[in-house]
């Protein structure tokens, strides 16, 4: 297993260079942006659809009425996805030109979503079809998001602009400047797309759907699943956060499908489809990647090592919202060759399990979409609308995952139990071999990053704390989970002692403008294949970066005296 192990860590830096690509990254921070539109949107569908659950169904104009909200949110999300993409392209591409001579994102922005109307918009008699603004458009919007930044860079690049003299003011000067990028990224799609309807019958938009049909259908057979779930989980296990390289290939057509459950609910049929966006959160990844949901409690009741026991009772609570890199660096599961079957095949099997609940048992497939910090159990059975086989599907789920965790967890525990009675023989200490354990032992603590007790002194003179000015933070990580507990654990503890430190915690991709007003950057050690990128974005703005591995990281978000040295270490 280590020769294999070996072999998987050397694939690691080819790995890191997918996730860290720049177009990679603009589709998945493009749809991250988007996401608070598909999470307002199915708060409305809850309200329209959820009571059809208990036999209750709105008057007709009621229905229409709570549905105009969705409607035009999630009906327009690849336009919207088409701005966000084209925006975080732009902000890439400028860190290669000069201060002075920066592409004008507004102006990107308009041209990208010009261009994609253009491209998708349906002309028949009867008007214009819009069909292909909503999510069957994903895919297109990607694609003039990408290429219109690069059209736009080009020309500005090579000075390809319309030049006013120096005395016409700058923000005159900016628009005739956008004239011609705009004109070049606007006429390439509008002529493709004549050619497009002159040979196929369709445009953009629609061909891509046509030629993607086979690759969609695929992705919902038992192989499909099977292999999106089981990457995900193996590129985690390497150490590249698995989700930001198979997320942004999947993302249109989970969104896809979930609408189109929903269509097939609204028009009285099975919802069908398998492969979902909360398909991925909740069945795939229970608990996190690796589907970990069982694991934290196994370490918590049946754990007989200190340290299990202890990580199973820092980590429960956030593991049961699906922020699970305390275990996976706390454990570690990450490249520890005990847990790569566990880790990776989990995930598999839940979701082929939940296929056969679908494809073979008549269960509904998800038709809403809910925050992916929901726990697992509960959103399974919202999503689906609380069909009865998803209350079964939960239950079974569980007991398999506990059948598939708990014999790896046993010879990892029986490892570390005779670590700490080796090391307690050593040291002329008694360490019980079953039975209850005192999870108060510092030494273990301080192993499974539990938090010690810290003696908070309320001080107003912060210039012995090294905090003498005003002291900006940011902590990225790739959900926005774990870096909301150590932004959370730094403004505690500056509160308490009254130190002028703030500090905010934001997914990779999202608000990454906020840098520049920053002091310092803490990067999460599931974020390292992003460095480079963030480096960039913080020598541009004279900001520090730091870097965190992944035991250190989950104890600085629990010692909050260990976090302050460290903000002060790299300030």
């Amino acid at each position: 297993m280590d020769v294999v192990t070996s072999k998987i860590e050397k694939m690691k830096p080819g790995f890191e260079k997918i996730a860290s690509n720049a177009y990679v990254s603009a589709i998945r921070d493009g749809f991250i942006a988007a996401m608070p539109i598909i999470l307002f949107s199915s708060l409305f569908i809850l309200v329209a659809y959820v009571p059809n659950a208990w036999g209750y169904h709105w008057p007709t104009n009621i229905e229409n009425n709570i549905m105009i909200a969705y409607n035009y949110s999630m009906g327009l999300l690849a336009l919207f996805v088409t701005a966000t993409t084209a925006k975080n392209l732009t902000d890439t591409k400028n860190l290669d030109l000069p201060k002075t001579n920066q592409m004008n994102a507004v102006s990107v922005i308009l041209a990208a979503e010009i261009a994609f109307i253009i491209s998708a918009i349906v002309q028949n008699k009867g008007g214009a079809d819009l069909t292909y603004l909503g999510t069957q458009g994903l895919v297109a919007s990607y694609i003039v998001g990408l290429i219109v930044p690069n059209i736009y860079y080009v020309c500005i690049k090579n000075n390809v602009t319309i030049k006013m003299p120096p005395q016409v003011p700058q923000n005159i000067s900016q628009t005739f400047k956008d004239v011609i990028p705009m004109f070049l990224s606007v006429t390439v799609f509008w002529a493709f797309s004549l050619l497009l309807a002159t040979f196929t019958g369709k445009n953009l938009a629609q061909l891509i759907i046509a030629l993607l049909a086979p690759i969609f259908s695929a992705s919902d057979s038992y192989l499909g699943l099977a292999i999106i779930a089981g990457a995900m989980g193996f590129f985690w296990f390497v150490g590249v956060q698995g989700p930001s390289i198979v997320a942004p290939a999947v993302a249109a057509i989970e969104v896809t499908n979930t609408t189109a459950n929903l269509k097939l609910i609204q028009g009285g049929q099975q919802a069908t489809h398998v492969l979902a966006q909360n398909a991925q959160d909740y069945v795939m990844n229970m608990g996190g990647t690796g589907s970990t949901f069982v694991l934290v409690f196994l370490f918590l009741f049946l754990a007989r090592s200190k340290q299990l026991k202890a990580l199973g009772k820092a980590s429960f609570i956030p593991v049961s919202f699906s922020v699970n890199e305390p275990i996976l660096f706390g454990a570690p599961i990450i490249m520890n060759p005990i847990f790569f079957i566990p880790f990776v095949i989990t995930p598999m099997v839940n979701i082929c399990l939940f296929k056969f609940f679908i494809s073979v048992l008549g269960m509904n497939g998800m038709m809403y979409t809910m925050p992916w910090v929901i726990p697992a159990p509960i959103g399974i059975l919202v999503s689906t609308g609380f069909a009865p086989l998803a209350f079964v599907f939960v239950a079974l789920s569980l007991l398999l995952d506990v059948f598939i965790w708990l014999p790896f967890m046993r010879v990892y525990d029986s490892q570390l139990l005779d670590e700490e009675n080796k090391r307690a023989a050593t040291e002329g200490l008694a360490t019980e071999a079953v039975g209850e354990v005192d999870v108060t032992d510092d030494a273990v603590v301080a192993t499974a990053t539990e938090e010690p007790e810290t003696t908070v002194t309320d001080t107003k003179d912060s210039s012995s704390t090294g905090f003498d000015k005003e002291t900006a933070v940011m902590v990225i990580c790739a959900g926005g989970g774990t870096s909301g507990i150590l932004a959370n654990a730094l403004n505690k503890t500056a509160k308490e002692r009254n130190l002028p430190l703030s500090a905010a915690a934001r997914a990779y991709g999202q608000d990454m403008n906020m840098i520049q007003d920053m002091d310092l950057v803490i990067l999460a050690p599931q974020m390292e294949s992003m460095k480079g990128n963030v480096q960039k974005i913080t020598d541009k703005y004279g900001v520090k970066l730091a870097t965190t591995s992944g035991r250190e990281y989950i104890e600085l978000t629990r010692n909050p005296e260990k976090s302050l040295q460290f903000v002060k270490a790299h300030i």
